[in-house]
């Protein structure tokens, strides 16, 4: 029987950085995100083998090739309902948190927003739709090329990124010396908008909110497109790259991501009940059957 491997420091969550007080959620803080190694443990090598293949085949080029792949916008259409009751179908395959369909965490991570941000009725509906993007699971997608953590490809892989340097050796672009330096094929301070990030479910929502002109202020739209940018929000990297723009997103990406990291548990909302609430938010901001 395989022992459990002690977690090398490289692979150490930069996400703690972000923990709120221990009275947020009933879980101990120090239970979530945890990419341990354990043989023994099938979500960990699920989640582990997840990453692994994410990071040996998302490069410069499957990137460009998803983008234009997703962003005709010409795969189905569907409302914004209908596109997250189809998250009761999904179970991400990279979260070491939770087994429960998507769905569960979408009204988990909008509800504990609405009770500390009860005026903003703008983040209720973020909380609530900033996974949606795995719906590309659904539509010939590997999870793999769907959810997880992102990070810019491009130039060289930090250290802080899930699983560390090992994850990316057969990866082709960590051997691409247009691809493996510091700023790789970006100029000093270019941007977050002007990096190449791994193709997921952040960069679809983004891109298919701006496509359908949703009504959700700009604040809402950086949270979603950068809210798995774990290596850049909580492990402190690529500031090589980002510029004063980013420090503003920066602010509203952290407020959120707490609740996308912290709510998930095992008690259940009261979906059903909650509905007409969070189709009033729809039909004011995203209304309508929409491209996907």
């Amino acid at each position: 029987m395989a022992a459990k491997v002690k977690t090398p420091v490289s692979m150490i969550d930069p996400s703690q950085l972000l923990r709120p007080e221990p009275s947020f959620n009933d879980k101990p803080l120090e239970a979530f995100r945890d990419y341990s190694i354990d043989d023994n443990d099938p979500i960990k090598e699920r989640v582990r083998r997840t990453y692994y293949t994410m990071h040996t085949n998302v490069t410069v080029d499957l990137v460009k090739q998803k983008r234009e792949k997703w962003l005709k916008f010409n795969h189905f259409k569907s409302t914004i309902k209908d596109a997250l009751i189809k998250l009761n179908e999904l179970v991400d395959e990279s979260d070491p948190d939770t087994d429960l369909p998507n769905i569960v965490h979408a009204f988990q991570t909008a509800e504990r927003i609405r009770q500390d941000h009860p005026d903003d009725d703008w983040f209720h509906l973020t909380g609530l739709i900033h996974d949606l993007g795995k719906v590309m699971a659904f539509y010939g997608e590997p999870q793999w090329c769907v959810v997880g953590d992102t990070f810019p490809v491009g130039c060289k892989w930090a250290d802080s990124i899930v699983y560390g340097q090992e994850s990316f050796k057969d990866n082709p672009d960590t051997y691409n010396p247009k691809y493996n330096s510091k700023y790789g094929m970006y100029d000093p301070h270019c941007g977050l908008d002007n990096l190449l990030i791994s193709w997921s479910h952040d960069e679809y929502l983004y891109q298919f909110l701006l496509h359908n002109k949703s009504k959700l202020p700009e604040k809402a739209l950086y949270m979603i497109r950068y809210h798995s940018l774990y290596p850049w929000h909580a492990g402190g990297d690529y500031r090589h790259l980002t510029n004063e723009k980013d420090e503003q997103i920066l602010k509203w990406v952290l407020e959120f991501n707490k609740y996308d990291l912290y709510t998930k548990s095992e008690k259940m909302p009261d979906i059903e009940a909650l509905w007409p609430y969070y189709e009033s938010l729809i039909e004011k901001y995203i209304p309508g059957v929409c491209e996907w």
